[in-house]
């Protein structure tokens, strides 16, 4: 059996917000990672562009997550400023056109067939790395 959701407890309006803010800022990034590769950037602009989405993209931390209260600082207080740094250093009608190509991009159908590809990669490079790692301990023990 089940009970008609009441209007008032129904999702709040902070969860709605934080969503569209990570979207927006998702939504940045590439926009910033768009702009760093661009001819019409100014320097400082695309060397600033290039760093936060460099940050933002990487899948190393400057503060490893798992250091309490640290390990968000990072993604909570440094990505964000870096992010309106340098928006504030890219003119607004080019940054304009960078979102409008970062919406045109993320709106683009994902390939299953090619994520499964990039995973077996992945795979296999570990595997070939373990294998590799195995032969060199078992001929420095012999």
């Amino acid at each position: 059996m089940t009970f008609p959701r009441h209007p008032r407890y129904s999702r709040p309006m902070a969860c709605q917000r934080l969503k569209s803010w990570a979207s927006a800022l998702k939504l940045d990034i590439m926009a910033l990672w768009i702009a760093a590769r661009d001819s019409r950037t100014p320097l400082l602009a695309k060397l600033v562009a290039a760093g936060v989405a460099g940050f933002a993209l990487s899948p190393v931390d400057l503060i490893p997550d798992f250091i309490p209260i640290l390990g968000y600082l990072d993604d909570l207080i440094i990505l964000p400023l870096g992010i309106a740094l340098a928006i504030r250093l890219i003119p607004p009608p080019l940054m304009a056109q960078f979102r409008a190509e970062a919406r045109r991009l993320s709106d683009r159908p994902q390939s299953r067939a090619a994520m499964a590809v990039i995973l077996l990669l992945w795979l296999g490079s570990g595997l070939a790395l373990s294998l590799c790692a195995t032969l060199w301990i078992a001929r420095r023990t012999h």
